[in-house]
């Protein structure tokens, strides 16, 4: 990026959009899709921070078949769910602010006792969150899960999102393919990093191929598994740089962590492990697992401000594009620093929580601070209606499904 530094808090161009700022709410699952239907709570929850000043909110996470779902409640996309996510994106665009659909395969992080179908995975492993084995994906699995993600998209456009992130990250279906350490295949689809980026690769050309430019399309994708033997860098920073040669996203937003081998190397801080074996929908024995082993398994990452900048600093460097920096961004400092770095947007995420209108108090007092005090006790709550135990202020609707007329 050159010429002065941007203003965060002002107007800025994504892809094809303007946004009224350059903060984004970050995707994170809201626990209030019953039915894997859209409710009332899911609306006030994005209202919430549409109406506290974001530019634009994420809606997560959108599954592209019924075996990409995290859990049974997750939503998935199919015509019964298009009325509700309609309604979602009018309420938001009436207060200014963008939205963005987060789609995507949740592979051998989805919950298949839950789902009643078998998880898909790059080679046949055991899943812990439902007991039972990931299925190897076929080459067969793999064409279909590709055409979800462009059928995803299509109805993205058709429910009113302004923009798409592809969820490349966090050990879901295209990540494990990533991983050496998840993609033990002998195939065209296994050993060299080109080999295992072309289904990722194949899922952001059939994207972009099925909305053109009429939405900014985003991916997020990790700089580093957070494991031993997993995708990390410099074999990230190549693959960033063959996504930005293939032309197909509008910006790429930085994360990191594994969501069943590392959670806490995304999140940073406290690790609630004995409050998310009480409220997770787990089988028994991993909740009685998590209690008796859990501080061993959800290793300490101390939080700092910015935490995953100087990663982040890396791909800045190696790329032109636009690029979204996440972690630890709770108040005006830390976003002009990220802008100084070069970054084009942040994102933000467990602060929205405790305060929906942070950015809108940033406005107005340039000093203002987060009151988010990184317990991460929200982490407990994404199965119940995700929300943070200090909020008293902000009460949203039920939890009911809103239904297509006539259901």
């Amino acid at each position: 990026m050159s010429g002065p530094t941007p203003d965060p808090l002002a107007p800025a161009r994504l892809g094809p959009l303007t946004l009224r700022n350059r903060v984004i709410k970050a995707a994170t699952f809201e626990g209030a899709s019953p039915g894997a239907l859209v409710s009332d709570r899911l609306i006030d929850y994005h209202l919430a921070v549409a109406e506290g000043g974001v530019g634009m909110t994420t809606v997560a996470y959108l599954a592209v078949s019924p075996e990409g779902r995290t859990h049974a409640d997750c939503i998935y996309w199919r015509p019964e769910v298009l009325p509700g996510l309609r309604r979602l994106t009018e309420e938001i665009h009436k207060t200014g602010a963008k939205v963005s659909a987060q789609i995507g395969h949740a592979g051998p992080v989805a919950n298949a006792k839950s789902n009643g179908v078998p998880s898909l995975a790059p080679t046949r492993s055991f899943n812990a969150l439902g007991m039972a084995f990931n299925r190897a994906a076929t080459a067969e699995d793999l064409d279909r899960v590709v055409d979800q993600h462009a059928d995803a998209a299509r109805m993205a456009l058709e429910s009113g999102f302004d923009a798409i992130e592809v969820h490349l990250g966090h050990n879901y279906l295209p990540s494990s393919f990533l991983s050496p350490r998840l993609n033990q295949r002998t195939d065209e689809l296994g050993g060299s990093l080109a080999n295992r980026a072309s289904f990722p690769r194949r899922i952001l050309e059939a994207v972009r191929g099925a909305v053109g430019s009429q939405v900014a399309v985003l991916a997020k994708m990790n700089m580093r598994d957070g494991y031993r033997g997993g995708f990390d860098m410099p074999e990230s920073v190549e693959l960033a740089r063959t996504l930005e040669s293939d032309g197909h996203l509008d910006a790429l937003e930085l994360t990191g962590g594994s969501s069943f081998m590392n959670p806490m190397y995304l999140f940073r801080g406290d690790a609630p492990y004995r409050e998310m074996a009480a409220g997770m929908p787990l089988h028994p024995v991993i909740k009685m697992g998590m209690r008796m082993v859990g501080k061993g398994f959800f290793k300490n990452y101390p939080y700092k401000p910015l935490y995953f900048l100087d990663n982040a600093r890396e791909f800045r460097r190696a790329l032109s594009m636009p690029l979204v920096l996440l972690g630890g961004v709770t108040d005006l400092d830390g976003m002009s620093t990220a802008m100084e770095e070069g970054f084009d947007y942040v994102a933000m995420a467990r602060a929205l929580l405790r305060e929906p209108d942070l950015v809108n108090r940033i406005q107005v007092d340039r000093t203002a601070t987060s009151r988010c005090i990184h317990c991460n006790l929200c982490m407990s709550t994404i199965y119940s209606g995700t929300h943070c135990h200090l909020d008293t202020d902000h009460v949203y609707g039920e939890a009911h499904p809103i239904l297509t007329p006539g259901t």
